[in-house]
């Protein structure tokens, strides 16, 4: 089957947004006005849920073993990052002192900085990290600050598959369900206001159900979208219905709500469920519209998507060097333009590197396979 280059297309674009989007939002608040920075939230994560769904099937063996695949990916990118951190401490350490490394550490912002550091290694992270507890990685804090999508992305996968797989004409039913659901996490408190009937007080659910609601929605949308067009004459009035409901975002919250869009995120609150909406309308416009024939650098970070993903945190990271020196000697665009073709050229030659070594973590494995494999199962 011919590989949909439109998918890889957008799926690069879509990181790219997030390296823009962890530029603005990491290093970028020591000089990119909030304005800016809550713009970069147009184009989010919501739209790789979609792609998710678009790209996804009913078969489930195999999205269990693409799962286990990604999990294992995980773990020898996480091993890799534990030791590198580790041996970064233990330098610091030797041959310079915990004074040196506190300041170092610093430079991320004075909550950044570790209370305290062990020479010896602390397994009990590494073990943690494994199990998508992301606790904080010292030297490069952006890695793990990024993570949260992973852990909403298996279990959409997992429920979306058996979803498609024994429910194939409930999928409808089951989009009404999560957009009933996300609908009542963010305005129970007026269910009190119907007769006769009395709620007790209730917040946003804690843990992943937030999450889970909304981007199951949109995983499953996407599901439905595959294969199709939007009508010519359907464009117009989708954009109508983002433009209307922008203009109730703030008139109902009022124009602060906008300097508020990144907590609306986590989990998605109506805010930033509306705020997204544009990309994704604009993702299902292009689909089976846009005709991308040939690869490009773009198509070449979808395709490999997941290492840009895990290479963006470090990248994002290392850029704080810069920018903290440099952000009080030029103008904050001109700083922009540096940091962030920067940061996605660095991204790019660490996510190389990455991929190499997930090679060389994959033949590790298999040659202990090999080696411990029992000769009479």
């Amino acid at each position: 089957m011919k590989r949909d280059l439109y998918i890889d297309f957008a799926k690069g674009l879509a990181t790219i947004s997030i390296i823009f989007i962890h530029t603005a939002f990491w290093s970028g608040q020591f000089y990119i006005p909030t304005e800016v920075r809550v713009f970069s939230l147009v184009f989010d994560v919501a739209l790789f849920y979609a792609l998710s769904g678009i790209t996804s099937g009913n078969n489930v063996e195999k999205t269990l073993y693409r799962l286990l695949k990604l999990q294992i990916t995980y773990m020898i990118f996480v091993t890799f990052l534990f030791f590198l951190d580790y041996f970064f401490k233990v330098f610091g350490l030797t041959f310079f002192s915990f004074e040196w490394l506190k300041d170092f550490y610093s430079t991320f912002g004075t909550k950044y900085v570790p209370t305290g550091i062990s020479s010896e290694p602390q397994w009990q992270v590494l073990g943690n990290w494994y199990l998508h507890e992301y606790s904080n990685c010292d030297t490069f804090p952006v890695v793990m600050g990024s993570f949260w999508y992973l852990k909403v992305y298996y279990i959409l996968t997992v429920l979306g598959v058996l979803i498609l797989r024994f429910f194939p004409k409930h999928i409808n039913w089951f989009i009404g369900i999560c957009v009933v659901l996300t609908l009542i996490f963010n305005f129970y408190h007026l269910l009190n206001y119907l007769p006769f009937v009395e709620f007790p007080s209730q917040s946003y659910p804690d843990g992943q159900v937030g999450y889970v609601a909304f981007y199951m929605a949109v995983f499953l949308v996407g599901n439905r979208m595959k294969g199709k067009t939007i009508s010519n004459k359907m464009i117009p009035v989708l954009y109508g219905l983002v433009a209307i409901a922008l203009a109730w975002l703030f008139w109902n919250y009022g124009s602060e709500i906008f300097y508020k869009l990144n907590k609306q995120k986590f989990p998605p609150k109506i805010p930033y469920i509306i705020w997204t909406l544009f990309s994704l309308v604009t993702l299902f416009v292009f689909y089976n519209r846009l005709k991308i024939t040939k690869p490009n650098f773009i198509t070449n970070v979808g395709q490999n998507a997941i290492f840009f993903y895990f290479a963006q945190g470090m990248s994002s990271s290392l850029i704080y060097f810069l920018v903290v020196p440099l952000k009080d000697s030029m103008s904050w665009w001109l700083l922009m333009l540096i940091i962030y073709p920067l940061n996605i050229f660095l991204a790019f030659l660490i996510s190389i590197g990455l991929k190499k070594i997930d090679d060389l973590g994959w033949k590790v494995l298999e040659f202990l396979r090999a080696k411990t494999a029992s000769k009479n199962p």
